[in-house]
């Protein structure tokens, strides 16, 4: 009889900010390379199209875009430099008109169960708090 092989499964993150710009605008931090690269002083090459690789952090951060949706959507095939190889999650950003700006909803699946906890509070350092100080200083 043969032997099943059970796939891992990780962990899902599930993140809500708000954002004091327009949804097009918090989408555009993410998805534009000049701009990624401005509010995390880290080099970022970003295709914006589906299909199109995404690199940030030097590389740690490698990802595919499978959707997306100016200012709505983005769904990334996306991992970080340290998981073992050939292992992705499913990394999903909505955003939506919100009193005063932007609500985005993060949702990440299949995250490896032992880096939970680094990208549970890494997504919170290096990327919400980030872009809220860069939009900030933008609108003075």
């Amino acid at each position: 009889m043969a032997k099943k092989i059970k796939a891992p499964l990780g962990k899902t993150l599930r993140q809500t900010v708000r954002f004091s710009a327009p949804p097009k605008a918090v989408y555009d931090l993410l998805m534009v390379s000049k701009l990624h690269a401005a509010f995390t002083g880290e080099g970022a090459k970003i295709s914006p199209k589906v299909d199109g690789l995404v690199s940030a952090y030097g590389g740690y951060i490698e990802a595919r875009n499978v959707l997306l949706l100016p200012g709505k959507r983005i769904v990334q095939a996306w991992r970080a430099e340290d998981w073992d190889e050939g292992w992705y999650s499913t990394a999903t950003w909505e955003f939506d008109a919100a009193a005063g700006g932007t609500r985005m909803t993060f949702i990440q699946d299949n995250i490896p169960s032992g880096a939970f906890k680094d990208m549970e509070s890494g997504w919170v350092e290096h990327y919400w708090d980030k872009m809220k100080a860069y939009l900030k200083k933008q609108a003075k």
